[in-house]
């Protein structure tokens, strides 16, 4: 197995940083969404519109605190927005209905959108030759945390109770609070230069614009294991509701073991290109079975759930 662990100095306090991080996400990733429909009785329906509406107000926060980090330092705008999801993630436990989620949802995934943004420029100045290749070593880190946080989710869906659902929460905020503690070890990363020119200039790229929306239809798959299995199979399938657990622990052991692995021949735009028409096929396969499993006896729709998220993951790495 490649190894995990970056060398010592600012690519290991980045790695811890992340860890804490997706302890706390592996909690919230597998078992989120049923807290608001099993705990808090909202409507999937509710969910989903809620969620898609913390979509879009992501995207422009995104883009904003981007270039905030670039300008102004990407270490203190990052460790900020940390702080801001650890508290609209507590804010979770006082939701009783619809406007109150729609406000702290789109509170913490705003903020987590604009983390994503003001961490790149972090990986940029510490990430070495191989950019790529400490993106994959922390893909592993993040699969080891999310296990973790996997595992003890499990325990919360198994009691179903209101007071367990609420301790995954807070357990969750816990988690992002600690990441912002860990980071500050990090060395600032010092800010750049205003560029010049124009600043919608991207809007004329016609390349770069269609990269993007693919970019954005292949991204529905992070929410594959973490909204839609979960709740597909709480509600249409006879699966054991602890095959949630299983679902994203497999995920997560497959990533740990062979994502940096499978990063290595990803050197240039066309062998990307390759790589990315491979994950389409993966994901097409993938759904299809889960939709297979619908009706199907428990055991026949636990298999096809499971031979789906193998399939699933390979496409994700």
């Amino acid at each position: 197995m490649p190894r995990l662990i970056p060398d010592a100095g600012p690519q290991r306090v980045i790695a811890a940083s992340n860890f804490v991080y997706t302890v706390g996400s592996g909690l919230y990733l597998t078992a989120g969404v049923l807290y608001f429909t099993q705990a808090v009785h909202l409507p999937a329906g509710q969910v989903g519109l809620g969620l898609g509406i913390a979509g879009l107000v992501s995207l422009a926060v995104g883009i904003a605190v981007g270039h905030l980090a670039d300008t102004r330092g990407a270490r203190g705008v990052y460790a900020t927005t940390l702080v801001v999801q650890a508290l609209a993630t507590a804010g979770f436990v006082l939701v009783d209905s619809f406007w109150p989620f729609v406000l702290a949802v789109c509170a913490a995934t705003g903020a987590k959108a604009a983390g994503l943004a003001a961490r790149s420029p972090i990986i940029r100045r510490y990430g070495g030759d191989r950019p790529q290749e400490f993106r994959a070593h922390l893909r592993s880190v993040t699969n080891i945390g999310i296990s973790l946080g996997a595992l003890l989710a499990g325990w919360a869906v198994r009691v179903g109770t209101h007071a367990a659902y609420q301790l995954l929460v807070i357990g969750n905020a816990i988690g992002f609070a600690a990441s912002a503690a860990v980071l500050l070890l990090l060395p600032p990363v010092t800010p750049g230069p205003a560029a010049g020119g124009p600043r919608w200039i991207a809007l004329r790229d016609r390349p770069y614009l269609l990269i993007t929306a693919l970019d954005g239809i292949m991204a529905v798959q992070f929410k594959v294991l973490t909204v839609a299995v979960p709740l597909w199979l709480v509600a249409a399938t006879t699966a054991p509701p602890w095959l949630i657990s299983g679902t994203m622990l497999i995920n997560t052991v497959i990533v740990i073991a062979f994502q940096v692995w499978a990063s290595r021949s990803i050197d240039s735009p066309r062998t990307g290109g390759a790589a990315y028409r491979r994950s389409g096929v993966a994901f097409l396969v993938s759904c299809s079975l889960i939709s297979l499993s619908a009706g199907a006896p428990a055991w026949a729709a636990a298999t096809l759930l499971m031979t789906a998220v193998v399939i699933h993951t390979v496409g994700e790495m």
